[in-house]
Formats: structure tokens, sequence, C-alpha cells
């Protein structure tokens, strides 16, 4: 089912743009031009917490995960990679899930189609205990604008587009952001080396349990 999950997902967001933006995350899908990002509007990093004086914007943080709405819906029905890089985050109380509304509900409506509507619903339920929401611009990318907007610095996506070489340039020059697929993140993300950067201290292992 992994396929079929990625193209649901893919299929339901043909007409969003993916590039970022200088002021939100996506510029319009119009045809028009974006402008760089100015100087004075740029992200810069601070201690894992803080918020941005300009906006309210959280800073951007390692501790700061986006999944993609192809990655949701893939840690529900089929696990794997999806379900391993989302149970760090159900697994560790200091790491954090950043999601916008309209995130979402594509990944809901991807599960919809792909299962049926009461499991979909069920797990809009659950998952909206365990993601922080943000605010987006209407028509910006979910998955781009929730980093940006909610200072995340890794974003999981199963796009070609996003995940590319030329897709994470695009977005690196204006979100501090890197977009990987799930497989690459598992192996890279070590909660033991990142929780002294982050919180403080030894780590001390898991703190929840994924299941719960």
């Amino acid at each position: 089912m992994g396929p079929e999950v990625a193209s649901a997902a893919h299929a339901a967001r043909a007409a969003t743009p993916i590039r970022p933006s200088a002021d939100h995350g996506v510029c319009p899908n119009d045809g028009s031009r974006c402008s760089p990002a100015p100087a004075s509007t740029r992200r810069t990093s601070r201690p894992s917490g803080t918020r941005s004086r300009r906006s309210g914007m959280s800073e951007p943080s390692p501790a700061r995960i986006v999944a993609d709405s192809d990655v949701l819906a893939a840690d529900l029905l089929v696990g794997g990679d999806a379900r391993e890089c989302l149970d760090h985050v159900r697994s560790h109380s200091w790491l954090t899930l950043v999601a916008s509304d309209p995130l979402l509900d594509d990944a809901e409506a991807v599960i919809e189609r792909l299962a049926d509507a009461d499991l979909a619903a069920d797990w809009r339920g659950r998952i909206a205990e365990l993601r922080e929401p943000v605010e987006q611009p209407a028509g910006d990318h979910p998955a781009l604008a929730s980093a940006y907007h909610g200072g995340a610095m890794h974003v999981l996506s199963f796009d070609d587009r996003l995940t590319g070489a030329k897709g994470n340039t695009m977005v690196r020059d204006r979100v501090e952001t890197a977009v990987r697929t799930p497989d690459a993140f598992a192996t890279l993300f070590d909660p033991e080396k990142l929780y002294p950067e982050v919180v403080g201290g030894e780590y001390p292992g898991p703190d929840r349990d994924p299941r719960t």
C-alpha cells in the first residue's frame, strides 16, 4: 500500500505549489516570481523553544518535525520507516510534531480514500492530541508552511519534488529545514545525540509509550 499512499497524497495536492515564498511557505501557483526574502525576515537559529519577535513563530529547532500528508497516512496504514520516524515523536515528550490544519486535512482525505471515513476520523482525533498546531496562509504547501511557521528543521515526505537536491536547495533558500524521506531520516536521526543540544544533560531514553 506504500505506493498507493504516496500516489493518493500527491494527487490530492496536485494544484498546490511547492516553491517556498519570501514571506510565507510557498510562492503563488500562477507563474509569478518570488523575490528573495529580505535579510530582516530570514530565519536565524536561536535556542530551542524560543519565539520570533516579528510574528510569534517558533524559531527553528531540530526537535521540531513536520510529516507530510503521505508520511502521516503511511504511519497509520503501512508502518515501516514512516511509523519508525513518528514513533520517535510519540516516544519523546521533548520532540514536537508540527502540523497545520490543512496538512491534517490532506492526510485525513488520503486515509479516508484508501481506508474508510471512520478510521480517518479516529486518526484525526488522535493526531490532534499529538501535534502542535500552527497557522498557515491559504494556498501554501501545508508541509512547508508548517515547517516555516512552526520552526521545524525536519520535514518528512515521500514527494521526490521536495526530497531531491533541487527541491531541498529551493526550500533551504528561505526555510531553515531539510526535507528527507522517512528512510533517510530514520537512518540519520539519533535522539541520544540530539538530547544534550536541545534539552541538556544525559539522554534518559524514551519517556512515553508510543502506543498510548
